[in-house]
């Protein structure tokens, strides 16, 4: 099995429903483009993973949304050494049609309450039905390391709640660990690295906004 060296998650770059969550109304959310600085920090980010990568080969997946795209896009990376495939199943988190801002905002006050992984928005999905699909992934990912000729980077570009949802696979966090971690900013990332024991291990942690509160013995 040749399993790569490094797993690199990226967050896409600042996007205009970032700043302004009115044009969710207007436009669907996989439709929304980078900023004027969202392009800038996705070249920015692309000097720091070119040098990283150097001039090894890299298996590339970016969810379908247009600002993922964007974002790989901006990170200028050798289109010769890179073999890229979209992955629907590392989209946003669905929080259904043409939202209605004010029912986002209480909807995202309900999550707050009732919490993040469990809470379903109305025609869209929770943080659990993201994670089977992450999931889901994650086995076809393991399949692609039986290729002897696997590469030996992987870089996923995706959104900040999925980035987190893969780690919580991953590496077997309980829902109290996932609850309690927040989101990277716009065009940051998280490396898995191989070790020597065969173990991979996260470059930096996520930042947390609480401490975990588990049920049960898992905490």
């Amino acid at each position: 099995m040749a399993r790569p060296r490094r797993i690199v998650l990226l967050r896409h770059g600042e996007s205009v429903g970032n700043v302004d969550d009115t044009v969710y109304e207007r436009e669907p959310d996989h439709a929304l483009a980078l900023t004027r600085a969202g392009r800038r920090q996705a070249e920015e980010a692309g000097h720091t993973l070119r040098e990283m990568f150097g001039h090894e080969r890299i298996s590339a997946y970016v969810s379908p949304y247009r600002r993922t795209h964007q974002t790989f896009r901006g990170l200028g990376l050798d289109a010769g050494r890179v073999r890229v495939r979209e992955e629907p199943r590392l989209r946003e988190q669905d929080w259904g049609n043409w939202q209605d801002r004010d029912d986002v905002r209480r909807q995202k006050a309900y999550r707050d309450a009732y919490g993040h992984f469990f809470y379903r928005f109305a025609q869209g999905e929770s943080g659990a039905d993201v994670y089977d699909r992450v999931g889901a992934f994650l086995e076809s990912l393991w399949r692609s390391f039986e290729d002897p000729r696997h590469p030996p980077n992987v870089l996923i570009v995706t959104h900040g709640l999925t980035m987190r949802l893969f780690c919580m696979r991953w590496f077997h966090w309980t829902v109290a660990d996932f609850e309690s971690l927040s989101n990277p900013g716009n065009a940051e990332w998280r490396t898995l690295l191989l070790g020597p024991d065969g173990r991979y291990r996260l470059d930096r942690p996520f930042d947390r906004w609480c401490e975990p509160r588990s049920y049960g013995v898992t905490g």
